[in-house]
């Protein structure tokens, strides 16, 4: 933060009921912690980007959040909740100049800040490689030319209990792994960076990926409502904003017609339309998805033989699966087992985040693969990357463990909010927009990606409850990818020139 001094970290609490030994005898002495403190560093950096040199300063550590507490009505002061790990990147200019800045995070529930930190936004990059050409451990780190530095700030936040995020001693991690105190916790480090560092006229963005674009919807309308902090635009990749496009549950077809463009996509890329192209292929499966296939799925027994016989050759095709398989299934293909049939008769899995990715089955005849290929392929590079980068490159060191995805948190999170309902966020999202009709939206879909089918996504955007005016404030962008689209190289340098003109667009600037 730009009013606290740069420290590196220490042990700045001891235990209470700690025993000295004096001349033979124990004596049993009561501690009390120290307050938790800012703990940040701060270095200097430059990097080439075409014809310009910038000039920018990292700050990265931990930063105490604290909450106001009342009790029987009397005010008891703010007290110290959790340490929240963020990376800022500023861009050296004259004081005042009040650049855009992007506020950015993953999903999950659970996940850290480090995938579009060093896959997307940031001034370095992972040295990954991609499907079929890997790189091989212990990987590397690459200056990120297509940064959104370029033409904006850019602050990395992890959630409490990913990254180096953690509630302070003697707290609870689940009273933060959770749909409400996950929007406000996440608000309220926005909330204080952007009044530390003298940011309330410049132009604001968040970008979130995954359930970040859950949390991104959301937290539009909590900052606007709670602090008046109103924003320039969203960034959504990959988006998930209402819950009942990807579950599976409860007898729930949308999620069927909603996954059926993405599995023409995935089979499409594995060799199973000829020579049709994707576009003419994700044609044939939209309009079906769009008409026939709600139609057959609703009628139930009520199909006749025929029809069943044409609906399940119909799905058959477009899937790339046998008709046996689809009749089996009663016309009903859950993601998981798609990406365990696929390529069945190959003994290979097919990734769920990004379905160009393959693995080897555990078992040939397992019901569902054991891991997602796509996620074994990518996680180890960013470890790596992370690790030293952070320790070599930022300088802040730390022995705590970078939680890139918390399982915890995972499985803790709570939806009370929503309950005996889908998680929807859409009308948070609607009334922000109809509040602040500046507010610009960019959604990006990757076609492979089999975590958030684009098709779903694309539905609930065009059900939101806006004027028909505001929708024009929302694009679109599409890339042959999955949920991480920048993994896939022609992706990355794409998508990163179409949010850098979005930025500019939306702060109404045509230069940064």
């Amino acid at each position: 933060m730009s009013d606290e001094t740069a420290t590196t970290p220490t042990d700045t609490a001891r235990a209470e009921g700690a025993t000295t030994t004096t001349s033979g005898q124990t004596t049993t002495v009561t501690t009390t912690p120290a307050p938790p403190k800012d703990d940040v560093v701060t270095t200097r950096h430059t990097l080439k980007v075409g014809r310009r040199t910038l000039r920018y300063t990292a700050t990265t550590g931990r930063v105490v959040l604290r909450e106001e507490v009342l009790e029987d009505g009397v005010f008891k002061g703010h007290q110290a909740k959790a340490e929240m790990s963020l990376t800022s990147y500023v861009l050296d200019a004259p004081a005042g100049a009040n650049r855009p800045v992007t506020f950015a995070f993953n999903g999950g529930p659970g996940s850290s800040s480090v995938w579009l930190h060093l896959g997307l936004l940031g001034p370095r990059r992972v040295d990954s490689g991609d499907v079929g050409h890997l790189t091989p451990p212990p990987y590397g780190l690459l200056d990120n030319a297509e940064t959104l530095l370029a033409v904006s700030d850019l602050v990395f936040i992890d959630p409490v209990s990913t990254g180096y995020s953690r509630t302070v001693e003697g707290g609870k991690p689940k009273d933060y792994h959770g749909f409400k105190a996950d929007i406000e916790s996440v608000g309220e480090l926005i909330r204080l960076w952007t009044k530390r560092n003298n940011r309330w006229l410049s132009p604001k963005f968040l970008a979130g990926e995954s359930y970040g674009t859950t949390r991104a919807a959301a937290l539009a309308d909590h900052l606007q409502s709670q602090y008046g902090l109103y924003l320039n635009g969203l960034m959504l990749i990959s988006s998930v904003l209402d819950f009942a496009t990807i579950d599976f549950d409860f007898d729930n077809d949308r999620a069927h017609v909603d996954y059926l463009p993405t599995y023409a996509a995935v089979a499409h890329y594995h060799g199973k339309h000829g020579r049709k192209s994707l576009r003419t292929v994700l044609h044939e499966a939209e309009e079906y998805a769009a008409h026939d296939y709600p139609w057959a799925l609703s009628r139930g027994s009520r199909l006749t033989a025929a029809e069943r016989a044409d609906h399940v050759r119909r799905l058959a095709a477009l899937t790339g699966l046998s008709e046996d398989y689809v009749d089996r299934a009663d016309l009903r293909v859950e993601h998981v087992r798609f990406f365990t049939e696929l390529l069945r008769d190959q003994r290979l899995a097919v990734g769920r985040l990004d379905a160009r990715f393959t693995g080897p089955l555990a078992q040939g005849n397992a019901e569902t693969w054991d891991a997602d290929p796509s996620h074994d392929a990518i996680s180890g590079p960013y470890a790596a990357a992370w690790n030293h980068y952070i320790r070599q490159e930022l300088g802040y060191e730390s022995d705590l463990p970078y939680t890139q995805l918390s399982s915890v948190a995972h499985q803790e999170w709570s939806y009370k909010e929503f309950e005996a309902k889908p998680v929807d966020v859409t009308p948070r999202l609607a009334r922000a927009m109809r509040a602040n009709p500046h507010l610009k939206v960019h959604i990006s879909y990757g076609y492979h990606d089999g975590a958030t089918p684009y098709y779903g996504a694309q539905d609930v955007v065009a059900h939101l409850d806006i004027p028909a005016s505001l929708h024009d404030n929302i694009e679109h962008a599409y890339y042959e990818a999955g949920h991480m689209m920048y993994v896939h190289e022609p992706s990355r340098v794409q998508q990163s020139r179409d949010l850098a003109d979005f930025v500019l667009r939306a702060s109404g600037r045509e230069q940064s």
